[in-house]
């Protein structure tokens, strides 16, 4: 039961869903590495660790931050400059990226 799931789970979460490209996003991240690490896993506790999260939410926080839905000023300034296109292929970026927190193995 839990191969197929977490087969399944890869699959849905795959960075290839965001429809970006993690090799443009990986270019495309230098302004982000200053807070969240060069692969997206933060050393202060201050700013989130971004590798391994599912691209959607990565894109929809983006998103958020550019319209205000998200209230965070550094972050809306970094978001403003930044195309669907962007945020997809940096969602692609640090979503493929292994992530520092431990996941949990027994469910």
């Amino acid at each position: 039961f839990a191969l197929p799931l977490t087969l399944a789970l890869s699959v849905i979460t795959s960075p290839a869903l965001a429809g970006g490209d993690p090799n443009v996003g990986k270019e495309k991240s230098a302004l982000c590495a200053g807070c969240h690490g060069a692969d997206g896993n933060s050393a202060n506790p201050q700013f989130p660790i971004l590798a391994g999260q599912y691209p959607e939410y990565l894109i929809r926080a983006l998103a958020d931050y550019k319209s205000g839905a998200r209230n965070n000023p550094i972050m809306k300034g970094m978001a403003t400059g930044l195309s669907p296109s962007d945020m997809r292929d940096l969602a692609a970026y640090f979503s493929s990226q292994p992530s520092a927190l431990s996941s949990p193995t027994n469910w």
